[in-house]
């Protein structure tokens, strides 16, 4: 009997041990399918006739599906079909009441309604295959459908061949030929474009007039060109020795071949769009960067030289800075084009307009070059959530601001100023507004930029300015190159600050609510502050008494369930559904000012002060 029972327990023990096997198997099987990404690898060989600015290109795609599920169809985007007269985009313009000023003539009619037909931008698909076998498709304005003939299952991949026509548009909007400047071409978004599947499923976004999502992968691409023109952009020249223009040649002799045209390949690894920008009177300066990185700089003869020969010591600061309050800069490369319709971020590059005072240069510069943490590394879906990328690429294009101009003025008094004009205009939308879906462009541009950077704001004065530096290094080195979503953000800041934030992530971007605090009352030794505002936050309180010495408390908002690091009394938190909270002090009270810092953005700062 006795020999039995060790048997059964022996038997017990061997099938938990081998169930807890089990399950940790299980468990790290689950973990791995709960975050993948699709992986694409672009070859692509281009001839541009620069005189009629049109081009021929060859694409050769292979696309790895790393999700989970089956895929039945993919799309691409083919985003020159905006520039058309009947697009999505033109009727847009002729319908927004506040449409975008480089895109309409002075009495606000549509440019592009106006357009030749030798005018127009176009992508067309002349032939397309799936290995190697003719597949059907459909153009539906700037989206291409293509139905599978045979499924691609997770973890397959299969290849896509594309033959294309395409002709640049005039410069209206970001992409096009001879802009306003004169630089003969801007090739942004100028190439079938794979639409991206995530988590949510596919995303094939018309292009009506806002941002950017891509997949990750590898651009092998030749550019055939007239030998005239020089070229910058996206990747890593591959044929310095043939090319020249102030391309690295490591001492070998420039040998540029016979013919008329220039074939410029170029590599770029890791990225999730293509950029290339042309003009036969760019001057091409480069530098050696932080990390050595090679950083170019393209602009016209006609531009103040010196002034973009100032602007090269102020990006290498400024690379610098990013690199320490974000991350490193993860490519060898970084372009600083003069192109484009004002300033607009791509990988590895940024096209700007170059007639310009040296301030204005480097304000651009800054915030572009910033756009490549926050929309080229990390890479947030920007038409759902415009506010990641605009936003957190201004609140850290301010502290540069701050720091390398030495201000001392509160950096945040424009943004806060800006977005209570939005609150009180009564044409404010929630952030979950998608990008093309605002009413208006107003709404659109505040929220994006300057609520979006009000997140970190107020995200720092929740759980303090060193939290808030340890959780943007946190969040790029556990998101980058993995297209981060809101949450994301948030579950960074409570493994930093060991506070809870969910609620935080959905009063600022799901609703509406204001903050609005007051000093309700005071009477001798007691005090007595309100809540006017549905947002809750924690209260910084600076109290003077009588007899001259001051004080400081912190109120902690109870949905913290903890504190931030402070020097001041803590106070018991208050819960959000009690509009007051009352304070007993030890002396009496003189003056009485809820957050002296004024990091706090509150509605009302009228009613912030007592004695004052």
């Amino acid at each position: 009997m006795k020999k039995i029972f060790l048997f059964l327990i022996l038997f017990v023990l061997i099938s938990c041990k081998s169930t807890a096997v089990t399950n940790k198997d299980t468990l790290q099987t689950e973990k791995k399918e709960t975050y993948w990404q699709q992986h694409a690898d672009y070859k692509m060989d281009i001839d541009m006739d620069a005189a009629n600015y049109q081009f021929n290109g060859f694409q050769k795609l292979i696309y790895t599906n790393n999700s989970p599920d089956t895929l039945n169809k993919v799309y691409y985007h083919l985003y020159f079909n905006a520039f058309q007269p009947g697009s999505e985009m033109d009727i847009r313009l002729q319908n927004i009441e506040d449409p975008d000023s480089r895109m309409v003539t002075k009495d606000k009619k549509s440019r592009i309604a106006l357009l030749k037909p030798n005018e127009i931008g176009y992508q067309k698909i002349l032939s397309l295959t799936q290995d190697g076998k003719k597949v059907n498709y459909q153009v539906i304005g700037t989206i291409l459908k293509v139905t599978l003939n045979h499924p691609i299952h997770s973890g397959e991949k299969s290849t896509f061949e594309i033959k294309f026509k395409g002709q640049v548009p005039v410069q209206i909007r970001r992409s096009g030929r001879n802009n306003a400047e004169g630089v003969a071409l801007s090739m942004t978004q100028w190439y079938p474009k794979l639409a991206e599947y995530d988590f949510e499923g596919w995303h094939p976004d018309q292009y009506v007039a806002r941002e950017f999502y891509g997949v990750w992968g590898n651009f092998d691409v030749t550019i055939h060109i007239d030998k005239n023109y020089i070229l910058g952009g996206t990747g890593y020249l591959q044929n310095p020795q043939e090319i020249g223009y102030g391309y690295e040649t490591k001492g070998i002799e420039v040998k540029r071949p016979k013919g008329k045209k220039l074939s410029w390949h170029f590599y770029a690894p890791n990225v999730h769009d293509f950029t290339w920008a042309a003009d036969k009177d760019y001057i091409h300066d480069t530098i050696t960067g932080p990390n050595n990185v090679k950083m170019h700089f393209l602009y016209k003869k006609d531009v103040n030289i010196d002034n973009w020969k100032a602007l090269q010591k102020d990006a290498y600061k400024t690379m610098d800075f990013y690199n320490k309050y974000i991350g490193n800069y993860p490519y060898k490369q970084y372009s600083i084009i003069q192109g484009g319709d004002g300033g607009m971020e791509y990988g590895m590059c940024t096209l700007i307009t170059g007639k310009r005072k040296l301030k204005s240069l480097i304000g651009v510069v800054r915030h572009e070059m910033a756009h490549s943490w926050f929309q080229f590394v990390l890479a947030t879906n920007e038409s759902e959530h415009p506010w990641m990328d605009e936003g957190f690429t201004s609140f850290v294009n301010t502290m540069a601001d701050q720091t390398l101009d030495g201000q001392t003025k509160f950096p945040f008094e424009r943004v806060y100023q800006t977005y209570t004009y939005l609150v009180k205009s009564g044409k404010n939308e929630p952030l979950t507004t998608q990008g093309d879906r605002y009413n208006t462009n107003m709404a659109y541009g505040i929220n994006s930029y300057y609520k979006g950077q009000l997140f970190l704001s107020q995200l720092m004065y929740l759980i303090g300015e060193d939290n808030l530096e340890k959780t943007l290094h946190k969040y790029y080195k556990d998101w980058k190159f993995k297209h981060p979503t809101p949450n994301d953000i948030t579950r960074t800041a409570e493994k930093v600050s060991n506070l809870e934030l969910h609620w935080y992530l959905n009063e600022w971007v799901e609703t509406m609510h204001v903050i609005d605090y007051a000093i309700e009352k005071v009477e001798g030794k007691n005090i007595t502050l309100k809540r006017i505002g549905p947002m809750p936050m924690s209260i910084d309180l600076k109290v003077t008494y009588t007899d001259g010495s001051e004080e400081n408390f912190y109120i902690p908002t109870r949905m913290l369930y903890g504190n931030k690091p402070t020097t001041a009394t803590v106070l018991k938190d208050w819960a959000w559904a009690v509009p007051t909270y009352k304070i007993q002090t030890k002396k009496d009270v003189k003056t009485v000012e809820i957050d002296p810092s004024k990091l706090m953005w509150d509605v009302d700062l009228s009613n912030n002060t007592y004695g004052l």
